[in-house]
């Protein structure tokens, strides 16, 4: 993980800083364009064990994280080399949500529910995104206590409408080292894969949402492309979000009537995309704006959409 030197710092792959440059001018003070860096994406479910064991079944096993300062929520972590992770959150007795933001997704066995951008200056980050005309809640304090014993801290901003991290990233600043929140899970330590590298996130309407990552941001026009499994895309090239606007019905829009507009898919970044294939089993490989992008199994998964993009 590279010192965070800038508000919000960036991790880019070759391929990625390769398609930035060809596509987008080179950035200026100017232009004020704030670079995203994924912390961690969340999946929610009803049964914490559950969640874990449908990861288990695709070769890779979460650990136990422990219950948050909430009093609500605990949480397993898949964590990755990049220090990047995916957290499984459930509620500590079951049935039992009322008082979390992803209640209403905790009914469910498994849902993408939210993403997380990290940095180290939150306050000017949340000052910024104010000036810029974009709702954000005051920053909170939250904490999870480690099977060690360990108390990790931290501090996060909501940003936009609906829940933490559905559409907007909320945005987390440790407040202790984040080696005590995260490290990497010895089932993927040196695997194929890397790390989160993308959230797809579902839209209603491509153009409004672009509209609002660019007033959020300060980003220059996507680019845009049509997938038939997933409708129509855009992406900012170097950036962590792909926006996904359902077409002519199907499982998105599904899916944007049940829970709004939400993360629906993620994909990790790979080392070695055809060693990935090969170890999890990957199926139904397109090209997403000039990179490969494979699936893991989702009925394995229990309907999570969970892929690898690379070359």
């Amino acid at each position: 993980m590279p010192k965070r030197s800038s508000p919000i710092y960036c991790r880019l792959s070759f391929a990625t800083l390769l398609l930035l440059l060809t596509t987008q001018p080179a950035m200026t003070q100017e232009s004020k364009s704030t670079m995203l860096e994924l912390d961690h994406v969340s999946i929610c479910g009803s049964n914490l064990d559950t969640l874990r064991q449908i990861f288990t079944d695709v070769s890779m096993t979460p650990d136990y994280g422990g219950p948050h300062g909430n009093g609500i929520t605990q949480m397993a972590i898949m964590g990755f080399d990049d220090a990047s992770y995916i957290e499984l959150i459930a509620p500590i007795k079951p049935g039992v949500t009322a008082g979390s933001g992803w209640a209403k997704f905790m009914a469910e066995d498994a849902v993408t529910c939210a993403w997380a951008v990290g940095t180290n200056v939150l306050l000017q980050d949340v000052d910024r995104l104010k000036k810029a005309g974009i709702p954000v809640k005051a920053p909170e304090r939250g904490s999870r206590k480690r099977p060690d014993g360990m108390s990790v801290e931290w501090m996060t901003a909501d940003v936009g409408s609906g829940t933490p991290g559905s559409t907007l990233p909320f945005i987390i600043e440790d407040q202790t080292p984040r080696a005590w929140r995260v490290q990497t899970s010895a089932s993927v330590q040196g695997a194929p894969v890397i790390g989160v590298e993308n959230v797809v996130l579902g839209v209603n309407n491509l153009d409004a949402a672009i509209a609002l990552f660019r007033k959020a941001y300060g980003w220059a026009e996507p680019l845009t492309e049509t997938q038939k499994d997933f409708g129509k895309l855009a992406y900012f090239p170097g950036e962590p979000v792909i926006l996904a606007a359902p077409f002519n019905g199907g499982w998105l829009s599904d899916r944007l009537g049940k829970f709004g507009e939400t993360p629906v898919a993620y994909l990790l970044g790979t080392r070695d995309f055809a060693a990935a294939t090969k170890k999890y089993k990957l199926n139904g490989t397109k090209t997403w704006f000039g990179q490969k992008v494979a699936w893991f199994d989702t009925g394995k998964l229990k309907g999570v959409r969970l892929g690898v993009i690379g070359q």
